[in-house]
C-alpha cells in the first residue's frame, strides 16, 4: 500500500507503475506523490490538470514564489518529479508532447556531507556502554553495523538473520531501487553482535532466522524514526562539535575508505551508488583533510621557527 495517496488519477496510475513495476520504495513514492500533489494544486489553480498542462504552465510553476523558501535539493527533486510523470504520459502514449523538456535543475551547493573522523567514531561507537543510556549492546551493535557497513538507515532497518553470514561477517541487502548487493562488518561489529545476539533472544523469545535484526525493548522491529532517535540520544551527549544522523556513520564510512586509499569503484559498490558521480564527493572530503593536514603542519613549522 502507498502512503498519501494523490487524489488524482493520472498521478495515481503514474505512482502506481513506479511502485508495481519500477519498484521504488515507499518513501520514494511518498516523496514523488508530495511533489506532484504539489503541481497538480498549481495546475487546477490556473484551470487545467497536470495531464493536459501546457509548456508555459509547466514554467509558470518552476518560477512560482511559493518555491522560493524550498532548498535547491528540495527544488530539483520536485521537477524531477515532474519530468518522470511526463516522460511516463509520453512513453504510454497519453500524450504526445513533453511540456518539462525544458525545465532544469538549478545549481546546489557544494556541501560537505556531515562525518566523522576515525577518533571521533571510535568514541562515538563507545557511547552506549559509558553512557547506559538506551539497550548498551543493541545500540553498540547497531552503530557499529551501520558504520562498517555503510549502510542506509532504511537498510538497517530491513536487516534479517536470514541474510547475515553465519560468521556476522557480512550480509544481503536490499538497498535503493530494490538492487541486491553485499555488505561486509569488521571485527568490531562481528563481536558487538555477538554479544547482542542472546539478548535480542531473550527479548525476542525465538531464533527465527526471518524476523528483523535490531528490535525495540518490546521486541518490535525498529523503525526509520526510531533508528533516529536512538542515534540522537548519543550525539546528545558526544564529544564532537559536529551534528550526527544515522546518515553520517554512512559518510564516515565511505570518508574512512577514500582516506585508506580505497578505489572510488569499489566505495561506490560497497555504498550501492548508481552513478559514481554521487561517490565523488567523498574525494572533496579527502581534499578537506589534506587542506587541514597541510595547514597544521605549517602551524607548526612557525612555531618551530619562534623557538630559534
Amino acid at each position: 500500500m502507498m502512503n498519501n495517496q494523490s487524489p488524482h488519477r493520472m498521478i495515481q496510475k503514474y505512482l502506481a507503475y513506479l511502485s508495481a513495476v519500477r519498484g521504488v520504495s515507499q518513501r520514494t513514492v511518498a516523496a514523488y506523490t508530495g511533489d506532484l500533489n504539489r503541481f497538480a494544486a498549481y495546475c487546477e489553480s490556473r484551470g487545467t490538470a497536470p495531464e493536459t498542462a501546457v509548456l508555459q504552465d509547466v514554467r509558470d510553476f518552476a518560477g512560482d514564489p511559493g518555491l522560493e523558501a524550498l532548498a535547491s535539493a528540495s527544488l530539483n527533486r520536485i521537477f524531477s518529479s515532474v519530468r518522470g510523470f511526463y516522460r511516463w504520459l509520453q512513453r504510454f502514449r497519453y500524450r504526445e508532447d513533453d511540456p518539462s523538456a525544458a525545465l532544469r535543475n538549478i545549481g546546489v551547493s557544494s556541501v560537505l556531507p556531515s562525518f566523522l573522523w576515525e577518533r571521533e567514531m571510535a568514541a562515538f561507537a563507545e557511547l552506549p556502554a559509558q553512557t547506559g543510556r538506551l539497550w548498551t549492546a543493541r545500540d553498540r551493535a547497531l552503530i557499529l553495523t551501520m558504520y562498517s557497513g555503510g549502510l542506509r538507515i532504511s537498510e538497517a532497518v530491513s536487516l534479517s538473520l536470514k541474510n547475515m553470514e553465519a560468521d556476522l561477517g557480512g550480509a544481503k541487502i536490499i538497498g535503493k531501487g530494490n538492487k541486491e548487493r553485499y555488505v561486509f562488518f569488521t571485527g568490531e561489529a562481528q563481536e558487538a553482535l555477538s554479544a547482542y545476539l542472546p539478548e535480542r533472544r531473550k527479548t525476542l523469545k525465538s531464533a527465527e532466522p526471518g524476523e528483523p535484526l535490531f528490535i525495540s525493548r518490546h521486541g518490535k522491529k525498529l523503525s526509520l524514526s526510531g533508528v533516529g532517535w536512538i542515534i540522537r540520544q548519543y550525539a546528545e551527549v558526544s564529544g564532537p562539535d559536529k551534528r550526527i544522523h544515522p546518515h553520517a556513520l554512512r559518510h564516515s564510512f565511505a570518508t574512512h575508505l577514500m582516506n585508506a586509499g580505497c578505489d572510488i569503484r569499489v566505495v561506490q559498490e560497497l555504498l550501492g551508488h548508481a552513478s559514481i558521480t554521487t561517490t565523488q564527493r567523498y574525494t572533496h572530503v579527502d581534499m578537506e583533510r589534506l587542506k587541514q593536514v597541510y595547514a597544521k603542519a605549517w602551524k607548526n613549522n612557525e612555531n618551530e621557527k619562534r623557538k630559534i
